[in-house]
């Protein structure tokens, strides 16, 4: 009998360790730079870019769209922890020699992805959080006290929606030679099609499907929807798409790996880096 470790301690251990070796984001400089910096740096940027092209409009017009911008790239940049650095992890494990150990081992995968995440998660969490107070403080967006909670539970699912796309993403990496290529692909594709900078209904009608299908498009429209005091109604339903567009990207990533794990036996890639 091959001995299992429970679900918990499973859990705990990926949690704990995950993000110091595979995950490889626990690095201060790191960690600071993705809550602090690239938020900033990346509203500042498209903000310019909003101004440079529509320089003829009016100021309101004009702040209202900075505003618009500043709120989609507060949330985007949650791509970063959640699906850039959690994609690289398959790259981590091929790089370090223990991708074929993590795929003997006889722990609970479920509690292996859960576990991989939250650390993610809480930096999702914290990235959002600054983003959006930089949009508030630098950018004149309006957060009225009484939205905070239907915004921090907007924040919480879209943290746990973009961590499970992550590990999605993670899994398809795994007989691909790098996952960098796929992470930059799926970073601009939901600057693109999930209304970070543009409304999603000035896209082509086959592209805003394709947005549809982004966890991002459905987190951030529920962040737009919490700041601007929508009913709990109208939440309620974001919500629910954004929950289950996560618990999609978790049942898949966990559903397919097999899948992912003998195309790359196949392709040789399983250990290729």
């Amino acid at each position: 009998m091959v001995p299992r470790t429970s679900f918990l301690r499973t859990f705990w251990t990926n949690a704990v360790f995950a993000p110091r070796t595979s995950l490889g984001f626990m690095r201060i400089d790191f960690v600071l730079g993705t809550v602090f910096v690239i938020p900033l740096t990346q509203m500042v940027f498209f903000a310019f870019v909003v101004r440079l092209g529509d320089a003829g409009a009016s100021a309101s017009a004009l702040a209202s769209a900075v505003q618009f911008t500043a709120i989609g790239n507060a949330v985007a940049t949650v791509t970063y922890s959640s699906v850039f650095s959690v994609c690289q992890t398959t790259d981590s494990e091929k790089f370090q020699g223990t991708m074929e150990h993590l795929l003997v081992s006889p722990a609970s995968r479920l509690a292996m992805y859960f576990g991989r995440g939250l650390i993610p998660i809480l930096i999702s969490l914290a990235t959002v959080t600054v983003g959006l107070t930089y949009a508030a403080v630098f950018f004149g967006v309006s957060i009225p006290a009484s939205s905070i909670p239907s915004l921090a539970v907007s924040v919480v699912l879209t943290a746990f929606a973009m961590v499970g796309f992550g590990l999605l993403l993670g899994g398809v990496a795994l007989y691909l030679r790098t996952s960098i290529i796929l992470g930059n692909i799926f970073l601009f594709v939901g600057l693109l099609l999930s209304g970070v900078n543009f409304p999603l209904s000035q896209l082509p009608l086959p592209l805003q499907y394709a947005g549809y299908g982004l966890p991002l498009t459905w987190g951030l429209a529920a962040i737009r929807a919490a700041i601007s005091g929508e009913p709990l109604g109208s939440l309620a339903v974001l919500w629910g798409a954004v929950a289950l567009a996560g618990a999609l990207s978790f049942a898949a990533a966990i559903s397919l790996w097999e899948v992912f794990e003998r195309r790359a036996l196949s392709t040789g890639s399983i250990a290729r880096f």
